[in-house]
């Protein structure tokens, strides 16, 4: 399946800061969001602005699901509120993932957010996490929650649980000479 990312560079009351960016939606891309760039190239396009910040489309995320990661995705649908994960790095050279049209909007930034991964696996986003990348997470809706949950019944085994013996009835490691 083909999705969307929706980034949001939002007013933050900081004394420090003045935005912060974040991912804020995961949409499915049935081709609506139809441009000239081919299908799995990354894009952006500027969405619009309002008086707390400004929101980005990213499309070009392909998301297919592996049965060696069920673990992962019942992990995620298992939670109190199943999300999308989004990866995403502030990137110096963003030219070729910003449409043309958008590209006048952001001359004079250093840097740009640019989402490189739509993830529903928890342990997978867990990876990325502990090497140090920026992982937003977004609630998916109900509707995706079941299609991953459908997976999820079609392909995760729970391995069996087994009983530890306590040390007391291993025996004690003793030499021969004893």
């Amino acid at each position: 399946m083909k999705f969307a990312v929706v980034m949001r560079k939002q007013k933050v009351d900081n004394p420090w800061i003045d935005f912060r960016w974040a991912a804020t939606e995961v949409l499915p891309d049935y081709g609506q969001f139809s441009s000239s760039h081919p299908p799995e190239k990354i894009m952006g396009q500027f969405l619009g602005r309002d008086e707390q910040g400004e929101s980005w489309l990213f499309t070009g995320y392909e998301l297919d699901l592996y049965p060696d990661d069920a673990e992962g995705y019942y992990l995620n649908v298992s939670a109190t509120f199943p999300c999308w994960f989004v990866m995403w790095r502030m990137e110096e050279d963003f030219d070729q993932y910003i449409d043309d049209q958008s590209k006048t909007l952001i001359s004079s930034e250093s840097s740009f957010p640019i989402p490189h991964r739509v993830d529903v696996s928890y342990n997978e986003a867990a990876h990325l996490i502990d090497s140090g990348e920026t992982v937003d997470n977004i609630p998916m809706n109900d509707e995706h929650a079941s299609w991953l949950q459908g997976f999820v019944n079609q392909h995760f085994r729970p391995e069996p649980k087994k009983r530890h013996k306590p040390a007391s009835f291993k025996g004690a490691n003793r030499s021969s000479e004893d």
